[in-house]
């Protein structure tokens, strides 16, 4: 909402790339600040950091895929509308889930994708007023099918990225790095991605570091602080769920567009946020991973009570059996 503020109603000039930079600075330090709080360092603190310098190349990889998607981002809007860029952009959602089955060896119930396609169709829905004003296909020039396979590799590099950023700093043991460490290796490979953007485009339009205000700071700020959020989400949930709450975010960023600069929300928009928030509730408190846990100690309990032909087993010694079957499972 910030952003649409900034743009949209004072019409700032101000280079999106030094925004993101700024952000990146700001991580950089945040994440140096809490490493020197946790007291890991084994000797200088500058040679630590120098150490995650040098042994930063998994993060370095992340960052040029964002630096990449950026480019990808911005070939896609020059070629397609806003329209078959926001409806290409939702199955960001069914990339992450699939790099998630691939690389993570994760499994998800059937509930689970229904979950994901109908909050898929949900936000979709929610978009409407954006993409189904009769510009749909519209451009000003362009290439539509260099435009699209453009959005589309952005997507997939885009689940891709959010399952190797998980997978690294969740199963990756060989460095034994925390979350703040891998926050500060991306960052500082993030560094001069961005900075290689802003000397390409020589400024923008109001110059280097033109154009800034007190709202752009805000906003630079309010960047780097989702951008650690995002690494802790990742951390302590998944990429699938940090997904989630992003989907989520939509809809309250359209609500206080709506109540603070008057953006649209109609009745239309508002079922389809119900069946967004429906969605990630369905997704959420799924429960058929616990019972696929006790169908199998059913089954043993069956075939050992099978051996014993002369056993009779009542209900209340059958509870006591699945118990004592789920708890062995669980130590395990």
């Amino acid at each position: 909402m910030l952003r649409r503020y900034s743009q949209g109603v004072l019409k700032e000039t101000y280079s999106k790339h030094e925004v993101l930079l700024f952000g990146e600075v700001v991580k950089i330090l945040v994440s140096a600040y809490v490493i020197y709080g946790q007291q890991r360092v084994t000797g200088s603190f500058s040679s630590h950091l120098r150490r995650l310098a040098m042994t930063a190349q998994k993060m370095l990889m992340l960052s040029l895929i964002y630096g990449i998607m950026n480019i990808l981002s911005y070939v896609a809007l020059k070629n397609v509308s806003a329209g078959i860029f926001t409806i290409c952009a939702q199955l960001k959602i069914l990339t992450t889930a699939s790099f998630s089955t691939l690389m993570l060896n994760k499994r998800y119930s059937w509930t689970k994708w229904r979950a994901l396609f109908t909050l898929i169709i949900g936000v979709l829905l929610f978009s409407e007023p954006m993409w189904n004003n009769g510009e749909l296909l519209s451009t000003d020039s362009g290439n539509a099918l260099f435009g699209s396979a453009a959005v589309l590799t952005e997507v997939v590099l885009s689940g891709f990225a959010s399952i190797y950023f998980e997978k690294v700093i969740k199963t990756d043991t060989d460095q034994q790095l925390n979350i703040w460490e891998r926050n500060f290796q991306l960052a500082l490979g993030s560094f001069p991605v961005y900075l290689a953007f802003i000397l390409s485009d020589g400024g923008g339009e109001a110059g280097y570091f033109g154009g800034w205000s007190k709202v752009t700071f805000a906003l630079a700020m309010l960047g780097a602080a989702g951008g650690l959020l995002v690494a802790l989400s990742i951390k302590y949930g998944d990429a699938i769920l940090k997904t989630l709450a992003t989907t989520g975010a939509i809809i309250l960023s359209s609500l206080l567009d709506h109540f603070c600069l008057g953006g649209p929300l109609t009745i239309a928009m508002v079922l389809a946020g119900c069946v967004v928030v429906t969605s990630i509730f369905d997704y959420s408190f799924d429960k058929t991973q616990e019972q696929s846990m006790i169908a199998p100690v059913l089954s043993r309990i069956g075939s050992s009570a099978s051996l014993k032909k002369d056993v009779c087993i009542d209900d209340a010694e059958r509870q006591s059996l699945i118990n004592e079957e789920i708890f062995e499972d669980k130590g395990n």
